[in-house]
């Protein structure tokens, strides 16, 4: 099949992809960290790029979606437009997206799952002709290993000989319990590294640390490469379920994105990925799956099982993990359907389970977990929230990144923040927010969110905002900034589409804390806090949290933020055997409690998606 060349600016990028092939296709082709919220399904929008030569006619998914004039410009969707000839395409300005790494600390006892032991091992001669493994176990019996209980692998048995005598009989050896499972030669028992992941739906983010010490020697992230086939885990578990080869490429493209983040982690330290022994992993249960190459097919579909719950112990390069051959990966366990170990790294690192009073922990995203409970029970759940609080399915939505409004203030005239500054570009969950709820304190919209006419507004309050009251493809709509201030000469509004999905996405998350509460049989007021993990709910405003009902109003000045605290507990579990193996027990603990056969569930979502208002 006969290939075109496709040229990518700014940067004069030059690739060759067959005839037929999508822009989208080529980005990703390219290396191009892009993002395509609907899986490249033509139904965002999103994927706005502009053909500066080769344009074709455009698509009917084009025509319906893109206006005239951004037709006439060249403005074509790059899910949509295939490639029949050489063609020349400007990519959007690479956006820098705000990827949470903090991470919280406590104190806790470090205690390696490997350890190094340095030995002379004694020479062989005609009196003592005791083989090479027999006297690397009499040296590691005078450090306290039994004999009988000492093992190690065939592989390691082949390379022993030539080893032990390359390194004139000194060697440090790596052991995981009583098992050798790397030989080294001379004293290297001064460096032993580790990085601990947390691989969320959107992002990854990696912290290298001194497994000896406990030191985080440095943070990478990036955005999750698994996005261009889909923005949520539903979107992912279809991919993986109906297309060819659709589980090998979720597998594939997360462990490259591993691959490079210990690379880069490695570079910017100055160390060798040789260095680095241990590997610990928290993710949700879809990604938790995907990481390992099994199929989430089951946890999408009643009774919702997933494929495994424990932890794991895997060699790394039984998963390609490219650091020292010796190396093992620590899979925190998986607590029930859509609820997995990024919960359960949260509650270790929250330690609710030591806690006297009764914490509720929320983790906001397109798969809201909520736990709620202290030393005595913990009861969770996952809500289905979509990916509205990400900008996904948001007229002008977009990730918390560059050029997005990522907090909106109503006073005697709006005012909003952007993201590392200039003109907008669009609005993030956390500004959404914001904007809904200025607007139910203005009275502009009512309690079934509806945004009232101008006429209808009864607070005087609401009256300066009346030139924003405005229409958008029919529909009432607020605008936020008109195409003259905004970066893409496109208006910013927020549309009454937006609205209603945004109820949907605070009903499935206030729905859950409701049923939550119902089961443990208390009462909001009996919340003595509420930790807020994750990036979404870090970023938000707490009192626009509470005044649109994500949160119980009476919680507000109980909220607490506490960082990317999956990211704390994989470094937990990573640092401590004691943690990782606390961390099994939590898992064990909590309560399931699965929404949708909650008897009245329907009836708490439906009325968890109306407004209070004041």
């Amino acid at each position: 099949m006969k290939g075109y060349k496709v040229i990518f600016q700014p940067g004069d990028l030059e690739i060759e992809v067959l005839a037929g092939s999508t822009i989208m296709e080529a980005i990703n082709e390219a290396g191009f960290d892009a993002d395509f919220p609907c899986g490249g399904r033509g139904k965002c929008g999103k994927c706005r790029v502009k053909i500066l030569a080769g344009a074709g006619e455009p698509t009917a998914v084009e025509q319906e979606i893109l206006k005239e004039k951004e037709l006439e410009d060249g403005i074509r969707l790059a899910c949509s437009t295939k490639i029949h000839g050489n063609i020349t395409v400007e990519l959007p300005e690479q956006l820098q997206h705000n990827i949470l790494i903090t991470s919280g600390q406590r104190a806790f006892q470090v205690e390696p799952h490997l350890n190094k032991i340095f030995v002379e091992v004694e020479k062989p001669s005609l009196d003592a002709q005791r083989s090479d493994w027999r006297r690397l176990k009499d040296c590691l019996a005078k450090h306290g290993y039994n004999h009988s209980d000492l093992e190690v692998p065939v592989s390691l048995l082949r390379q022993l000989p030539g080893t032990i005598r390359e390194a004139e009989h000194c060697l440090t050896a790596v052991m995981y319990g009583n098992k050798v499972v790397g030989i080294e030669e001379q004293d290297t028992t001064g460096t032993m590294l580790g990085m601990a992941f947390d691989i969320g739906t959107t992002t990854i983010v990696g912290y290298l640390l001194d497994i000896y010490s406990g030191n985080e020697l440095g943070v990478v992230s990036t955005l999750n490469p698994q996005a261009k086939f889909g923005a949520d885990v539903i979107s992912r578990i279809t991919f993986a379920n109906q297309e060819k080869d659709g589980l090998e490429k979720l597998h594939a493209v997360v462990l490259e994105a591993i691959n490079k983040l210990i690379g880069e982690a490695a570079e910017k330290a100055g160390i060798s990925r040789k260095h680095i022994y241990g590997i610990s992993i928290v993710a949700n249960t879809c990604m938790n799956h995907l990481f390992l190459g099994i199929s989430p097919r089951n946890v999408a579909v009643s009774p919702y099982v997933s494929a495994i719950s424990e932890p794991l112990v895997i060699n790394a390069n039984e998963l390609q993990i490219d650091i020292n051959q010796a190396g093992k990966i620590i899979v925190l366990p998986n607590i029930a359907g859509f609820v997995g170990a990024d919960t359960t790294a949260v509650l270790l690192a929250t330690e609710i389970d030591r806690s006297d009073d009764i914490k509720l922990v929320i983790d906001i995203g397109t798969n809201g977990e909520i736990a709620l409970g202290s030393r005595e029970k913990i009861v969770a759940c996952s809500a289905a929230a979509g990916p509205a609080f990400e900008g996904a399915q948001i007229s002008s939505g977009m990730r918390g990144a560059t050029g997005a409004i990522d907090h909106v203030y109503f006073g005697d005239k709006l005012e909003y923040s952007v993201i590392r500054g200039g003109r907008p570009l669009g609005i993030c969950g956390s500004g959404l927010l914001d904007t809904v709820a200025g607007l139910l304190e203005l009275g502009i919209i009512n309690k079934r969110g509806k945004i009232l006419p101008f006429e209808q507004l009864t607070n005087n309050a609401a009256q300066g905002f009346k030139d924003r009251l405005t229409k958008c493809e029919g529909e009432a709509a607020f605008l936020l900034a008109d195409a003259s201030k905004t970066g893409h000469g496109r208006p910013i509004m927020i549309t009454q589409s937006d609205i209603r999905e945004l109820q949907l996405a605070k009903g499935a998350i206030a729905a859950g804390v409701r049923v939550l509460m119902e089961v443990y049989g208390i009462k909001a007021g009996e919340i003595k806090e509420v930790l807020l993990a994750g990036a979404f709910g870090n970023y938000l405003n707490p009192h626009s949290a509470c005044m649109i009902g994500l949160i119980p109003l009476e919680l507000e000045s109980k909220i607490k933020m506490v960082g990317n605290a999956a990211g704390t507990g994989s470094k937990l579990a990573l640092l401590s055997l004691s943690e990782y193996r606390r961390a099994a027990g939590i898992a064990g603990s909590v309560k399931f409690v699965e929404l949708g056969s909650y008897p009245k569930f329907n009836s708490i979502f439906a009325e968890c998606t109306y407004f209070k208002t004041i």
